[in-house]
This record gives C-alpha cells, sequence and structure tokens, in this order.
C-alpha cells in the first residue's frame, strides 16, 4: 500500500511539473498587487507607484497598490506573508521595517525566512540641517561646538526609536557628542520646531527646502552621493563621519516560496524601470534617488544594516515609545 502511494504521488509530481513550468514561463497572466504597509502620499507610497507604472507596461499587466497601513507597517507585512507564493503578491519594505523595529519590538514576521528579496528602489534623500543661530559651516565645527556645550544642543526627529531619531545617535555615538533628543509626532512638526529654534538640529527629508531657502543651515547630505539641487552641500562620509550608518530606502519583497523566475523577471523589470530617465525624474522631483540594488545586494544590504542599526540601539539604550 505504501509503496502504491508513494508511486502514485510521484506520477503526480511529474504530470504537475510541466503545468507549474509553464505557469512560471508565462508569468504573468492576471493583475499583480503590491502591498504597500502605509497610508498613500508618502515616500513609500509614491515610490512604489512611480516604478510600478512603468513595471506594469513591461509586463504587460496591471499592477494594483494596496495601501495596508498601520502598526508601523506590519499589517501589510502580516498580509503579504500571508499570501500564496504564486508570483501575485509583493510587498514594499522600508529600512525601518526589516532593519530597524525588530530590535524595538517583536514583529510577526521574519524577514529572512519570511520573504525573499525582489529588489531596492530608491533612497530618500536625507540632509543634516541646524538653525542658523548654531555657529557651525560644516560638521567638523559642529561637532566641535557640540563638546564645547554638552546637553546644551537638542535633536529633534519624527518620534522616538524612528530612523530620523538613529541618524542622530548614530553622530552622537561617532563623534561622543553630549545632545538631547526631542521627539516630535512627525518630521514636518520638527522642523517647524527646528525654524522656531526649539531643536537645533534635524536629520531629515523635509528640512531640504528650507535649506535651499536659506531659512536653515545644511551641515551634510546623509548619501554616498551629493544632491543635485545642492551639489556644494558635502556628503556627511566626504566629512570623514557616517562611516557605519544606513539610509532611508524603499523595496520589493517576495512572499517565501515564490518561484525564483518569477522573482528574476520582475527583478529584471524593476531594473529596466528604474534605469528609464523619465522615472528616474519622477522619483527625483518626489525626493527620492533611484538606487536599484538586485535580490542578491538588496539581501546583502539588509544583513548588514539589520546590524548596523542592532548596534546603534543598543549602545544608545534606545527603547521604543
Amino acid at each position: 500500500m505504501k509503496r502504491r502511494l508513494i508511486a502514485a504521488l510521484t506520477a503526480a509530481v511529474v504530470l504537475l511539473a510541466p503545468s507549474l513550468a509553464s505557469a512560471q514561463a508565462d508569468w504573468p497572466t492576471r493583475p499583480i498587487r503590491v502591498i504597500v504597509p502605509y497610508p498613500p502620499g508618502g515616500p513609500s507610497d509614491s515610490s512604489t507607484r512611480i516604478v510600478m507604472e512603468r513595471v506594469s507596461t513591461l509586463l504587460k499587466q496591471p499592477i494594483v497598490i494596496d495601501n495596508k497601513g498601520g502598526a508601523s507597517g506590519m499589517i501589510g507585512a502580516e498580509a503579504a506573508k500571508t499570501s500564496a507564493p504564486d508570483g501575485y503578491t509583493f510587498l514594499m519594505v522600508t529600512t525601518a521595517m526589516v532593519c530597524i523595529t525588530r530590535h524595538l519590538q517583536p514583529i510577526p514576521f521574519d524577514p529572512e525566512k519570511d520573504f525573499i528579496t525582489v529588489g531596492r528602489m530608491a533612497t530618500s534623500w536625507i540632509a543634516m540641517a541646524v538653525h542658523p543661530s548654531i555657529p557651525a559651516t560644516n560638521v567638523k565645527e559642529f561637532v566641535a561646538y557640540a563638546k564645547a556645550n554638552p546637553g546644551k544642543i537638542n535633536v529633534g526627529s519624527s518620534g522616538q526609536a524612528t530612523i530620523t531619531h538613529l541618524f542622530g545617535e548614530m553622530l552622537k555615538l561617532e563623534t561622543g557628542i553630549d545632545t538631547v533628543h526631542v521627539p516630535y509626532k512627525g518630521s514636518a512638526p520638527a522642523t517647524q520646531g527646528l525654524l522656531a529654534n526649539q531643536i537645533q538640529v534635524q536629520f531629515d527629508s523635509v528640512v531640504l527646502p528650507h535649506i535651499k531657502a536659506g531659512t536653515l543651515r545644511g551641515l551634510a547630505m546623509l548619501a554616498d552621493v551629493r544632491w543635485h539641487q545642492l551639489p556644494d552641500l558635502p556628503t556627511l562620509k566626504e566629512q570623514g563621519y557616517g562611516k557605519n550608518g544606513g539610509e532611508s530606502w524603499f523595496g520589493i519583497v517576495a512572499p517565501a516560496g515564490t518561484p525564483q523566475p518569477i522573482i528574476d523577471r520582475m527583478a529584471k523589470a524593476m531594473a529596466e524601470a528604474i534605469a528609464a530617465p523619465d522615472v528616474q525624474t519622477k522619483l527625483d522631483n518626489a525626493g527620492l534617488r533611484p538606487t536599484w540594488l538586485d535580490p542578491a545586494a538588496f539581501r546583502a544590504t539588509i544583513t548588514a544594516e539589520t546590524k548596523s542599526f542592532g548596534d546603534i540601539i543598543r549602545k544608545g539604550n534606545i527603547k521604543a515609545e
């Protein structure tokens, strides 16, 4: 009886294999869903829509953006995790979701085991800005001023344990300066506090228009390259800092078990989309820079930044709210 059962199962697998291979080769044959685990309108949503609009054209199938916000992205992530791994559901992920939150609280998924990386799409342009009252025109001068005035400089962020908080902690731990973290309920309120000199420093993308307008002083870009709209503003690394930091990026993953040929085809379409000049222009206009990473490189980045942000959280004794 056992031999007959094994033979029957083997025969079924043999018969099923061609149809599975055909399904993968024909993919996609119907609309694809990309879950964005945040509300519409933010950089996570806009980066996904810009890139997926072109991917849809390349794959000749509609791509539906499904915004499932809540619980710092965990609601959308859990929905993607439990979806069929058939190549018709993907998930947009951020640095915070897969590299930061896991160090602060339990999360309903394992970034390594529950998802397959497809590719990184884009990264936010982020700057370090100070109030004009701070007598520093570069990071070295700021560090010297902070050391001469311990506990007197307030560093604002969009909230406790957010990536904008951790950027400030990175510099604090790297240089040994003594600054005070002031969490706000969002980036915009923090910038208003910076303009009013309630805080003196902010690491965020929302400060960029104010740097351009001259109402805030930019000290550094938190990127590997300078921003073309502020070509005279050097990066943090150019000034000898930020060697162990990470970035605020946006990428795509798929539920574990999604066939590799489908992952490869989606990655190829994404790479082609992100390389298109008009897509790059749209990303730039949204305050984003195209920073494509293929599946393997994206996985390596997640691994490296999970460690670096974990070290910062542990050394800074940072707790979630």
